[in-house]
């Protein structure tokens, strides 16, 4: 499965929003850097079956193979940048959705 794209699922609540927002204007060069693109955001997410993601923003982003993936975790760079997430949202998930290979 290396050779499909992914897609990041992720559902927090911002509880600071300038530390978040910190981390914002940072998130996209680094995507960038490891072949990603962002998709969307919703923070009124709809549910029509099952139990509702927990109150907050939910944020939806591509990257060409898992490997990419995983580096683009991994990166020294995000992992610092990503401390202003953690300090200023609370996290529910962060997903990482297999997409279909060629057919």
């Amino acid at each position: 499965m290396s050779d499909v794209p992914v897609y990041m699922i992720a559902n927090f609540h911002v509880h600071d929003a300038d530390t978040y927002k910190i981390y914002e204007k940072g998130f996209f060069p680094v995507l960038k850097k490891h072949g990603g693109s962002f998709l969307t955001y919703d923070d009124n997410t709809v549910t029509l079956e099952g139990a509702h993601p927990r109150e907050g923003r939910i944020v939806i982003f591509q990257l060409p193979s898992e490997a990419a993936a995983q580096a683009w975790f991994d990166d020294p760079e995000y992992q610092a940048l990503s401390e202003h997430r953690r300090a200023g949202t609370e996290m529910q998930f962060l997903t990482m959705v297999h997409g279909l290979p060629p057919r």
